[in-house]
């Protein structure tokens, strides 16, 4: 092969080449072959942070920039520690190796359909269905070892110093009303006490939101079926898993958040809990609440953190 995979300098110009398939997609299809594999009916994903490819109908090619190695360590050290220790399947490694410096994953392809397209329509019961498999899910992955993850950067002390002292200037840019702004330093002061720093860490996905996991309908009734993208695992303190499915699918419907968190383990949510959930939600690394909570006109329902806090988290 004459191509070569380019080295770039910053994320820009690594975005501006992987929305341009024509650039790197004979070479993902020379890898493919390198490993013996059909790359006959190529199918590139679009979406997403690397460059990804499917082969047929079976398996997933997945090479990471070396500025994104960090998300190559985490998943390949995520799929290789949970591998035998889920009822949910996960893709499993079939291939890895180096190609001009980026480090790929071949991936078996998960069968079902993608979250995203299916929770909008589903009746309420069927989501509340949904929600304690969910916490059931990451109480599951919680339990599995850490193995090398226990050594993923950053470290959980650390992110969550400098989480913290980032937050203010993070969601004043972001536009959080000055309202929740007003009683973000007694939350962040009451952070420090309620988020354990230094208690054994678990496995940390980040994100279970409905792009990243697969449903199925068996009887008219849906399941999980599938979990993916272990790019961004941190390890450490097991409730903020339940951002994700927190903002993007249990909407404060008491129904969902008693599903969600019953199937994680927690029977009710006591202040102490509410309060830690709110900090955490401020300090995710992804951490939006204005374009993050689903909760329709929920800026005008809550009149400082405490009450947004019940709103999101009810009962």
């Amino acid at each position: 092969m004459s191509m070569k995979l380019p080295d770039f300098a910053d994320a820009e110009s690594f975005r501006a080449f992987r929305s341009d398939p024509s650039q790197w997609l004979p070479i993902a299809l020379d890898i493919a072959r390198s490993h013996g594999l059909d790359a006959s009916s190529p199918h590139v994903f679009a979406t997403g942070t690397n460059l990804v490819v499917g082969l047929g109908e079976t398996l997933i090619l997945k090479i990471f920039s070396p500025l994104l190695r960090a998300q190559f360590v985490s998943e390949r050290g995520s799929l290789t520690q949970l591998a035998g220790h889920l009822d949910l399947p996960i893709p499993e490694i079939v291939a890895e190796g180096v190609r001009d410096g980026w480090p790929y994953l071949v991936l078996t392809r998960l069968a079902g359909t993608l979250g995203s397209e299916v929770w909008p329509h589903l009746a309420e019961d069927q989501k509340e269905r949904l929600l304690r498999q969910i916490g059931e899910t990451i109480a599951s992955v919680q339990r599995a070892p850490l193995g090398p993850l226990a050594a993923i950067e950053p470290r959980w002390d650390d992110f969550m110093r400098r989480q913290m002292q980032g937050c203010r200037a993070r969601h004043t840019r972001l536009g959080l009303a000055p309202k929740f702004l007003a009683g973000l330093d007694d939350l962040l002061c009451d952070a420090g006490k309620l988020i354990p720093m230094d208690a054994p860490p678990v496995m940390l996905i980040g994100e279970y939101i409905p792009e990243n996991f697969l449903l199925a309908c068996r009887d008219d009734q849906w399941s999980l079926a599938g979990l993916f993208d272990f790019g961004d695992v941190l390890a450490g303190w097991r409730d903020y898993d339940l951002l994700g499915p927190s903002a993007f699918m249990a909407a404060g419907r008491p129904g969902r958040v008693k599903s969600l968190l019953e199937g994680f383990g927690y029977a009710k949510p006591d202040d102490a809990l509410k309060r830690r959930l709110m900090a955490l939600m401020l300090l995710h690394r992804a951490s939006d609440l204005n374009a993050h909570i689903c909760i329709a006109g929920w800026q005008g329902k809550a009149n400082d953190l405490v009450e947004l806090q019940e709103l999101i988290w009810p009962g």
